[in-house]
């Protein structure tokens, strides 16, 4: 055991391995998403403002080349699953460490959606064939399968059991509409049969506390969804490779890959503010079970929605301090905490470059005196924290 390390060197810490402070910032998207443990890619948005966080120089187009034209990368679900855009090299372990539970819940989905087992392999098959050498959207695969079943719980299973890849949409950034290519054909040399699933999962928890140790053994267990057992025999054959330590100001028994405990011990943390501009659903906010290290208790309700689902936030040297939300070209700030004038004057001039990354031109700003508790709202209200406001 180490001694005890002060919480805000441990964000900081963790704000450089993510990329997220000014030192730490790089533009080699594909080492970006394997840094943070993979992007986030249930929003349409979401990943590329999570690179635009982390990067000096990133333009849409810089993740459009590697997804489409170069395909270094694939949209795929992962732990918890959810959907991740990860590197092609990491695909064949992140697919055998989860593809399992993947294929229960996209199972489950399709059950629900009235399709049975026969009208899955029939359909399923006809899809095969359909995109041999192409690739469609669902409803141009329903187009050409004249058919009124609802095919969107077929593609996803599909596309679960490695059978089918979702590629990026043709109508742009913001479409959620992907196009759908068989997975043996775009990518050829991928062979999803090289680890087994013990030996991915291993893999997965070690990347893990790469990515966002400190952790502790609950924040390993809800980020990768599997069982606490399971995550104490994976620990337990890393052995030397990680270490525990802890931090000051909670309570818990934190693991660190012990390669890092000597960074984190020499650790200089600046006293100038170190401020990021974070989508929903961004990685440094979803990766954690225990929250308390960079969100007060009582402001959970404006950050996360009965889900569990992150909305788009504001933090100061690793804790969140507000929400942000973008209306068409006026950018909303909504603060939880007092927040000093040079932390203020900072985050106003990130917020406006968000905002203007995302309208293709100069936003307003505008700071909102209240906020209705995501968890008083619609599903999906996390995506819009500030519409009323």
């Amino acid at each position: 055991m180490i001694s005890s390390i002060v919480l805000r060197s441990v964000n900081h810490f963790v704000l450089k391995k993510q990329h997220l402070t000014d030192d730490s910032k790089i533009d080699d998207v594909i080492q970006i998403a394997k840094d943070i443990g993979g992007l986030h890619g249930t929003s349409a948005t979401g990943p590329y403002l999570s690179l635009f966080a982390r990067s000096n120089t990133f333009r849409r187009e810089n993740l459009a080349v590697e997804m489409s034209k170069k395909k270094n990368m694939a949209r795929i679900r992962y732990v918890r699953n959810t959907i991740h855009i990860l590197p092609k090299n990491f695909i064949p372990v992140a697919y055998a460490g989860t593809t399992k539970m993947a294929e229960v819940t996209a199972a489950q989905f399709s059950k629900n959606m009235g399709i049975t087992p026969t009208q899955y392999g029939r359909i399923s098959n006809k899809i095969l064939k359909i995109l041999k050498g192409r690739g469609l959207t669902t409803r141009e695969i329903k187009k050409k399968l004249r058919t009124a079943t609802n095919i969107t719980s077929i593609v996803n299973l599909m596309c679960d059991k490695g059978l089918l890849v979702r590629s990026l949409p043709r109508e742009g950034w913001k479409s959620t509409q992907h196009v759908y290519f068989l997975f043996e054909d775009y990518y050829p040399d991928l062979d999803l049969t090289l680890y087994d699933e013990k030996e991915a999962r291993g893999e997965i928890v070690k990347r893990y506390i790469l990515s966002f140790g400190p952790v502790s053994e609950q924040d390993i267990a809800w980020w990768t969804g599997f069982p606490k057992l399971q995550v104490k025999e994976i620990l337990e054959g890393l052995g030397d490779e990680v270490s525990s330590i802890e931090i000051s100001e909670l309570e818990r028994e934190y693991l660190i890959h012990s390669a890092e405990r000597e960074a984190l011990q020499s650790l200089e943390v600046p006293e100038h503010p170190v401020v990021s501009v974070l989508p929903g659903l961004d990685p440094y906010v979803m990766g954690y079970k225990d929250r308390e290290r960079y969100l007060h208790p009582k402001h959970h309700k404006m950050v996360f929605d009965r889900s569990g689902n992150a909305t788009s936030t504001i933090l100061i040297n690793g804790r969140v301090v507000g929400i942000w939300d973008l209306e068409e070209a006026l950018v909303k700030i909504f603060y939880l905490t007092a927040v000093e004038k040079d932390a203020r004057t900072k985050i106003r001039s990130k917020v406006s470059d968000v905002g203007k990354f995302i309208a293709e031109r100069p936003v307003q700003i505008k700071v909102c005196d209240s906020m209705v508790p995501l968890p008083k709202r619609t599903a999906g209200s996390f995506m819009s924290p500030l519409k009323d406001g």
